[in-house]
């Protein structure tokens, strides 16, 4: 037998070791130990009747997170981007036109995903930190005739929480399908899917949820499955396409699943047992309150005179904390801080001032 070409990387010889930190960004959050040691569960196949219940508790725990009776409610392999593209790769064919709010760079993107799939894209701007009025928004939705509205509900590059009341019902009334991002605000603010006429909604698991990254919550309406499931052509991507999905969470009503792909076996366990906290800790209560910010992610304008790297660089090497800074329309301009699940208390809110204040001390300062 001849020899390997490569050697064995001597760097896959050394142990694992990956540091404890804290994690105040925007996401991922810190996981806590009940949904890591969930995580660690042994291994079944994808296809198991077990999977198959545990994928069924995950459903109605979304239905429940989500405030919605809609039967198409599963959670994709991937993260909040997969969200983004299933929902519009689904609800959207070459040609029919798009309308995206953008605030933030995650309208920025959705107006990139449709515009790749052939979309005729039209987009309303507000600076950073802006919101969109309900007159604006129909005016658009009157000149454009969209078959999608996107609009981001908590957009952590600026901080900003969208209000949604409203325009659910402007959407319908122009034969609009209202699709909705709310990966960095979902179990952080108030959001009720069936009341406030959403068709789309999707999140992330690694933000409120703090499970680890990799699945993405997502619902349906049947207003948006009318459309999805009498499209003239497939959706661009096979991976995404709602039609093999639905039958793989069992949200299609046939006797038989068909194996689709392999579906992430561990981040199951992990997101069933972020729901099940979720549902402990919320249970019955009222989720309904007034909020001008997103309380997700702090944004903080970034100290006149200091380069905010250095600053979030302090913090990491003292207090192995990290904090980021801005992000698309904001980079350069704010720091961002995430306290999100079980990073939110009044003892990690004192611990992130502490570091800022002595990062101000320590950083360097232009004289500009």
């Amino acid at each position: 037998m001849s020899s390997t070409a490569v050697a064995p990387p001597a760097c896959l010889r050394r142990p694992l070791v990956v540091p404890r930190r804290f994690m105040f960004g925007p996401g991922p959050s810190n996981v806590p130990p009940r949904i890591l040691e969930a995580g660690a569960n042994p291994i079944l196949g994808h296809m198991h009747p077990e999977i198959f219940e545990i994928m069924s508790d995950i459903k109605s725990g979304i239905q429940y997170l989500f405030q919605t009776k809609n039967s198409m409610t599963l959670a994709l392999t991937g993260t909040g981007h997969t969200a983004m593209e299933c929902a519009i790769f689904n609800a959207v064919e070459a040609g029919e036109s798009v309308l995206t709010a953008v605030n933030g760079i995650w309208g920025e993107r959705a107006a990139d995903m449709a515009e790749r799939i052939g979309a005729r894209v039209n987009t309303i701007v507000a600076p950073p930190g802006g919101c969109f009025s309900l007159e604006e928004i129909e005016k658009a939705l009157s000149k454009h005739r969209p078959v999608l509205f996107f609009l981001t509900h908590g957009e952590s590059s600026t901080g900003v929480l969208h209000p949604l009341d409203g325009i659910g019902d402007l959407c319908h009334k122009y034969n609009c399908l209202f699709l909705v991002d709310s990966v960095a605000s979902m179990g952080g603010a108030p959001l009720c899917m069936d009341k406030q006429g959403i068709d789309i909604l999707y999140t992330g698991s690694q933000k409120v949820l703090n499970a680890p990254p990799g699945t993405a919550p997502i619902s349906f309406s049947d207003r948006a499955c009318q459309k999805i499931f009498n499209r003239k052509t497939k959706p661009v991507s096979f991976f995404l396409d709602l039609s093999w999905l639905a039958n793989y969470w069992g949200c299609d009503g046939k006797p038989s699943r068909v194996y689709h792909h392999t579906g992430p076996i561990s981040a199951f366990y992990s997101l069933r047992e972020s729901l099940c906290i979720l549902a402990e800790e919320v249970g019955d209560h009222n989720w309904s309150f007034v909020l001008a910010r997103l309380p997700t992610v702090t944004t903080i304008v970034a100290p006149p005179g200091y380069d905010w790297k250095e600053i979030t660089a302090y913090i990491m090497k003292t207090y192995n904390l990290e904090i980021s800074g801005g992000l698309g329309p904001s980079v350069g301009l704010v720091l961002r801080v995430g306290l999100m699940g079980c990073n939110s208390s009044k003892a990690n809110v004192d611990m992130v001032l502490t570091a800022l204040k002595n990062a101000l001390k320590h950083c360097h300062k232009s004289r500009v």
